[in-house]
């Protein structure tokens, strides 16, 4: 995984945006591209676009994010209706860095941010591009094994390298021998942040109302929504369905899907040249003049 020190031109600062300090690394010119990482134990914006930033930021303003709960931002995420509370901290940080609109990138839990923020403010995000999005078909099915994985990692014996290991290795990628041991070790460090412990980021929903608050594809709003967005999944996903990526195409009216094959839940990491051109094409499409 190439450092944050590799990458020219990168800056880091943290923002004050509502009631909370949100890290964030910044580098590139031109429209502003908002990065939102998953929600893996461990997780943080740079280690997970480490192969898209430099190819990213040749197009774009790119702002890579420590969404609330990980890496160097404030901890804590409400429990009723977490998407909706990551969507209005991400759209008090783009109101305090004075960004009217956004491209918008997001992975797993950083998709279902991108999501939301979609709902709640379609004027805020020129386009989006959507990896595996949680919050899909989520309360008309059983979870996956993966996701299962995911949610449990803080309860029992708490957390463990072993079940990261298991968890990054057997379900986040589909070609396991891209994953170095250093890479699990730094996601494990991480993951035993005291403050995260005591409130891990991602957990089940504590009630009915906030599991079918999760589930997009019983909001209303879906249909309504006319961003431009590009939803990308891997075939292989064994954290987020990947018939979420139909479901969407459907709902939304301006959806285009592209599966890739013996790909898994990290299509930006195992598929990075694909990804970042792709990515790139299609919001170029709608870059403001």
């Amino acid at each position: 995984m190439p450092s944050s020190a590799a990458i020219p031109g990168l800056n880091s600062y943290t923002v004050q945006a509502g009631s909370r300090h949100i890290f964030v690394s910044e580098t590139g010119q031109g429209h502003p591209l908002l990065m939102l990482h998953g929600g893996g134990p461990g997780a943080s914006g740079m280690s997970n676009y480490s192969r898209n930033v430099t190819a990213l930021a040749q197009h774009f303003r790119v702002l890579i994010v420590d969404m609330p709960g990980y890496g160097q931002s404030s901890k804590g995420l409400e429990r009723s209706d977490p998407f909706g509370d990551l969507a209005q901290s991400m759209l008090e940080l783009l109101d305090a860095l004075a960004i009217p609109t956004t491209h918008v990138i997001g992975n797993s839990l950083g998709g279902a941010c991108a999501l939301r923020m979609a709902l709640e403010a379609p004027q805020r995000i020129s386009a989006m591009v959507l990896m595996g999005p949680g919050g899909i078909n989520t309360t008309r099915s059983l979870p996956t094994p993966g996701l299962k994985l995911l949610l449990n990692y803080y309860n029992g014996a708490g957390p463990t390298l072993g079940k990261l290991s298991q968890f990054i290795r057997e379900y986040l990628v589909y070609d396991a021998s891209q994953v170095s041991d250093a890479m699990i070790e730094e996601r494990y460090r991480a993951s035993l942040d005291p403050q995260v412990i005591a409130a891990p980021p991602l957990r089940r929903p504590n009630s009915l109302k906030a599991a079918l608050r999760m589930d997009f594809s019983r909001d209303p709003r879906l249909a309504q929504c006319q961003v431009p967005t590009l939803v990308l999944w891997g075939a292989e996903d064994k954290v987020n369905r990947p018939s979420g990526g139909e479901t969407l195409r459907k709902a939304l009216a301006n959806c285009d899907l592209y599966l890739f094959s013996k790909t898994g839940h990290w299509v930006q990491w195992e598929r990075a040249a694909q990804f970042n051109a792709l990515s790139a094409a299609f919001l170029l499409q709608y870059t403001p003049a």
